[in-house]
This record gives structure tokens, sequence and C-alpha cells, in this order.
């Protein structure tokens, strides 16, 4: 199985609690063909006018500036290394009622028509990675899962949005860890049963029994 985990905290891990689930999802995980994209690390220029350019200059053969080749290039790694994937896990915090701008990025770099989705000829949306997996891997400070915060919290909703009710792949597991900074005092209990969780989200993914 090959395993896709899409990192989206560049905080450490002594910091960050998102960044704390990433590193124990990887600790626990065995017998898979594992591949990190940490998009805070990887070259990726905002989608934009800059991207459109570069479609438009290819159709004509005209000469790509740098940052059209960058952009291009990007995308296309984004599209490959989910297109390789049997199972992907997004590890990205809450950050001010949304996901991290870079997370937003890659998203934007492969929500395409013709491969992550289509039109059929009613003009209903199909689904095109209905033979993919995912987990969902999220931390925020607050507390957003009660019914008057839930209409705030676009991270995870979000993403889960896209990737199954767009993309159409089947979210399997889904650890979210919450109130440890609107809780001080539960903070470290809070913390380790979540890390608990995402140990055994881990290990149920593993193709190794444990």
């Amino acid at each position: 199985m090959n395993v896709l985990v899409v990192k989206a905290n560049n905080r450490p891990a002594s910091e960050a609690v998102s960044s704390k689930m990433y590193e124990t999802f990887m600790e626990n995980l065995e017998g898979v063909n594992v591949t990190t994209y940490d998009v805070f690390a990887e070259d990726m220029p905002y989608f934009g006018q800059d991207l459109f350019n570069a479609f438009g200059k290819m159709q004509s053969g005209e000469t790509l500036t740098d940052v059209e080749q960058r952009i291009l290039a990007a995308k296309q790694k984004a599209m490959d290394v989910l297109t390789a994937a049997d199972l992907v896990v997004f590890a990205f915090p809450l950050w001010n009622l949304t996901i991290p701008a870079k997370l937003q990025t890659f998203i934007d770099y492969v929500y395409a028509a013709g491969f992550t989705f289509k039109y059929d000829e009613n003009g209903q949306l199909v689904s095109l990675m209905t033979d993919k997996k995912a987990i969902i891997l999220s931390a925020r400070g607050g507390i957003y899962s009660t019914p008057e915060a839930a209409p705030m919290e676009m991270a995870a909703t979000y993403v889960k949005n896209v990737v199954g009710g767009v993309f159409g792949m089947e979210i399997v597991d889904e650890v979210i860890i919450e109130g440890h900074n609107a809780a001080p005092d539960k903070a470290q209990a809070i913390i380790a049963e979540g890390l608990a969780k995402v140990a055994e989200v881990a290990k149920r993914n593993s193709a190794v029994l444990v």
C-alpha cells in the first residue's frame, strides 16, 4: 500500500499539536510505502493568474517565466503524489478558523476537473478518487465540536468536504484534538488521549501485525 502523508504545519512538535500528531502517526505506521509531502518545505507558488498564464503560453509555445515554470512543476508534483497514493493522510492545524494557506495551495493544485472530479452529461459532479482512502488528523486549541461553535470550524470540515465530498475518497479515520488551549489545566491529558488515538489509527492502517 502506498501512503501519502500531507504535513501542513512547520512548527516543531514540541510547540504544535498537529505536528506531534504527524510524528506519532509516522512512528506507528509499518509495512507500507510512505511518502511525506510537506507543504511548507515544497516550492509552491500560490494558485492564481501565474498558472493560467503558464497554460496559455504552453499552448502558444511562448517562453515561461521562472514563477510560471515553478507553479507548473509544483502542480504536477502534487497531482503525481496524489495519483500514486492508496491512502492519503492530512495532518494540519486549525489556524484562524481555517487551514494553513500552504495546505490550501496543495488542494488548489489538485482540485481540477478531469483529475479529481468531472461533470457528467447532466451537469452533475462525479468524483474521480473513489478508489482512495483518507485520514484526517487535526488539532485546534479551542473547542469547536459544540453545536454553537461547529459552524465556525472551517478546517477539518473543509478538508472532509473536499476530499470526501468532491474527490470521493472514503474517509476511514478521523482524529481531532481540541480544547488544549481553552483548558490548559487539562491540556496534557487531552493531548495524550488524542495521540493515543493517532497511534491506534496508524497501527490499524499498517500492513503488518503489531
